[in-house]
């Protein structure tokens, strides 16, 4: 358990429930609505208290960020959040406040050094991916993305003609160590391996990585070691991403190659991620705001739900975490699924969200007729 949560020895949590921009309020009603239900099955008090970011923050206060949002998620057990985005800003080069440094702001004073990505694939949705059933078929990685330094947080500068510009990278010991340890400790539980992505061959803080990498894999001897350039790793998660369990790699590549990795399974809106601190959690889905699907139901939330279900494991409620997974796993498998999975016969946001909380509720019991599932819409009995 983080040690933030040791002093809780009650069943009492508190979450910060950021809905953010876009189809992330749609989504993260899901997740609460769900965690509500795991709360009444499992006995757990859970007290949801919201606060605004993103672009929705900048329209409300002029601040992607504001004070109270980030004070909110200090004093919680865990925060949930939607997603980030809007096309007024994303359409606009020259704006200076942006909802994007919203959450680059919480992620760096939340202390969130390692950002976890989960890409499993499930059977039923194997046709939706772009590569052969063959190639996918059976891949489970876990992709850990350092996410408060590199590039992303290096100085920044652009000549005032506009014709000159720089990002910095840099890395120290510090920060790569922490999440290497986490990675290495997953490995453990895993298949007990470990890839670590770099660029060695040109950049200084890629050999910064495989050093001390390899000076902590010493540690960890169980655990099988290797090492691959990003430009390779690019194309090997699309000739045999089954050949990889667990992915260690800088800020910028991991942002790319989770992207990359996310659309394996057929849809974006299926991955859930964690990003993780010393004293801090937040999870969300590794979709956007999705805007062009804003109030009209269709917006996938089971990326969202399975990110809850990565809050419960933090908070160290790994049976909940594991009944909600198989809650979710049952509404694929009975293609209960949106129209991004399920073109011909597919259920709103809410409705998904229904089904999955009723099956936690009640599981084989459950109000939804599996054989009507399967004609058409489902009939309560």
């Amino acid at each position: 358990m983080n040690k933030k949560h040791r002093k809780y020895m009650s069943n009492n949590y508190k979450i910060a429930v950021l809905p953010g921009d876009g189809i992330g309020p749609e989504v993260t009603n899901e997740s609460v609505k769900i965690l509500k239900v795991i709360g009444e099955v499992f006995q757990y008090n859970f007290e949801f208290n919201y606060g605004v970011m993103g672009a929705e923050a900048i329209y409300q206060t002029g601040n992607p960020l504001p004070d109270e949002t980030l004070e909110l998620c200090k004093n919680s057990d865990a925060v949930l959040f939607g997603a980030i985005g809007d096309p007024a800003f994303d359409n606009n080069p020259d704006a200076k406040v942006r909802p994007e440094q919203g959450l680059l702001k919480l992620r760096k004073e939340l202390g969130l050094f390692a950002n976890i990505r989960p890409i499993k694939t499930y059977a039923s949705l194997i046709k939706k991916s772009p590569l052969k059933k063959e190639i996918i078929d059976g891949t489970d990685i876990q992709i850990y993305r350092e996410l408060i330094s590199g590039i992303y947080f290096g100085e920044k500068f652009t000549d005032e003609n506009g014709e000159y510009a720089y990002d910095l990278c840099k890395y120290s010991k510090e920060e790569i160590s922490g999440i290497t340890h986490l990675a290495f400790q997953d490995a453990q539980k895993r298949k007990k391996k470990l890839t670590l992505i770099d660029k060695a061959n040109v950049l200084d803080t890629s050999r910064l990585w495989r050093k001390i990498v390899k000076e902590i894999a010493l540690e960890y001897p169980d655990v099988t070691l290797d090492f691959m350039f990003v430009d390779n790793a690019a194309m090997q998660m699309i000739l045999d991403p089954k050949q990889f369990d667990v992915i260690l790699t800088e800020n910028m590549f991991g942002d790319i190659i989770s992207d990359e990795a996310s659309v394996i399974g057929g849809s974006i809106g299926l991955l859930p991620s964690a990003s993780i601190g010393k004293d801090n959690g937040l999870f969300e889905p590794i979709h956007g705001s999705y805007p062009q699907a804003k109030g009209k139901g269709i917006a996938n939330p089971v990326a969202s739900i399975l990110s809850a279900a990565m809050l419960l494991d933090y908070l160290n409620l790994n049976q909940a975490a594991e009944k909600l997974r198989q809650s979710v796993e049952h509404a694929i498998e009975s293609k209960f699924v949106t129209v991004d999975l399920n073109a011909e016969q597919n259920y709103a946001t809410s409705e998904v969200g229904d089904f999955i909380a009723d099956y936690i509720h009640f599981s084989e019991k459950s109000y939804y007729n599996y054989e009507n599932i399967q004609l058409g819409k489902s009939t309560i009995v």
